[in-house]
């Protein structure tokens, strides 16, 4: 595997393999010296054309733990505010010898261009694009429902996968980048997915994607779920109405106290309540869920950069033994597309 663009085209051995690195991984956070020396004399660089602040730091912290050396670009206040396009900033990063680009940009497909047009030689990793894709996001979701699945289903967690899980991803599909990529790689690991939205945002094609597809939150839960997956509404992409209100959309569509408490009336007691962050308290979820202990809002935040040590390490290196953890300098990094 060379690049990181997306989930519908990432294998499941890629995927078990990323999964199975970041638990190796996630150990390092929690040594006194958080540091391995697997990616040293490596540059990665976090080119971001979009506001970020959980994506870039995650990013930012993973590669510093593989002692690689970081360079933050940021288009606001770069070259590329007056104009530069991406060919010339890739070729400027060519220059300067980078071994990892970390994108992420507005336009859907910007990640796939910079790694198949041939101007950088890099491992490309997509940090989102557009409302196209997120696949280190999905893969975090999917590390923290497998530690969960792992212990409700007796099945390890190592090399296993969430086949058998019944998650429901709520709320602003149409833009979100993030229900794609998850449904791609739920999909491919075995997970049983619901969208649950208005119809108003559902995007065209829907019935095409690997899941089924429901507009009533009550009537989902009633049905089961292991995991439920609270999505932001994202206003800064809607350019039109919606949904009539925000106190309409959080009646019908909102995770609110009452659906929390609803919760144990089910015996659905180990379900666990996910959100990718930032979050809209009182519109898509109530301060009582994102704060009950069924929250997982900060295990992802937490697992965010042990999936994305594994992405560079695995990109950088060519791959390695998913059930050990790396303790020195990766070999040249080889193409296993």
């Amino acid at each position: 595997m060379r690049h990181l663009l997306d989930t519908e085209s990432l294998s499941r051995a890629n995927a078990i393999a990323i999964l199975d690195t970041a638990r190796e991984m996630s150990a390092v956070g929690e040594r006194e010296v958080k540091k391995l020396p697997a990616l040293r004399g490596r540059t990665v660089v976090n080119l971001f054309f979009e506001d970020s602040t959980r994506t870039r730091i995650s990013f930012e912290a993973a590669a510093k733990r593989l002692s690689a050396d970081v360079i933050n670009f940021s288009a606001k206040g770069s070259s590329v505010s007056k104009g530069e396009s991406l060919k010339d900033t890739a070729q400027t990063l060519e220059a300067m010898s980078a071994d990892a680009v970390v994108i992420r940009h507005w336009a859907s497909g910007a990640p796939a261009r910079l790694a198949t047009s041939g101007w950088i030689d890099a491992a490309v990793i997509n940090a989102g694009d557009g409302t196209h894709a997120h696949p280190t996001q999905a893969l975090l979701d999917a590390f923290t429902m497998r530690a969960h699945w792992s212990r409700l289903s007796g099945v390890p967690s190592v090399g296993g996968d969430l086949s058998g899980m019944r998650v429901l991803i709520v709320g602003d599909v149409l833009h979100s980048r993030v229900a794609r990529s998850n449904v791609w790689l739920l999909r491919t690991l075995g997970a049983r997915v619901t969208l649950v939205a208005p119809p108003t945002l559902l995007p065209v094609g829907v019935e095409h994607w690997p899941c089924g597809v429901s507009y009533d939150l009550d009537a989902a839960l009633e049905a089961g779920a292991d995991a439920i997956m609270m999505l932001r509404v994202q206003a800064e992409r809607m350019k039109a109405s919606f949904f009539p209100s925000t106190r309409e959309y959080a009646r019908r569509w909102g995770f609110d106290d009452a659906r929390l408490a609803r919760l144990d009336a089910l015996k659905l007691a180990e379900t666990i309540i996910m959100h990718p962050g930032p979050m809209n308290r009182g519109l898509e979820i109530s301060s009582a869920a994102a704060d009950s202990p069924r929250s997982t809002v900060l295990d992802q935040v937490r697992n965010g950069v042990s999936v994305r040590m594994a992405a560079l390490y695995l990109l950088l290196s060519g791959g390695m033994p998913a059930a050990h953890a790396p303790t020195s300098a990766p070999p040249a990094a080889k193409d296993h597309s």
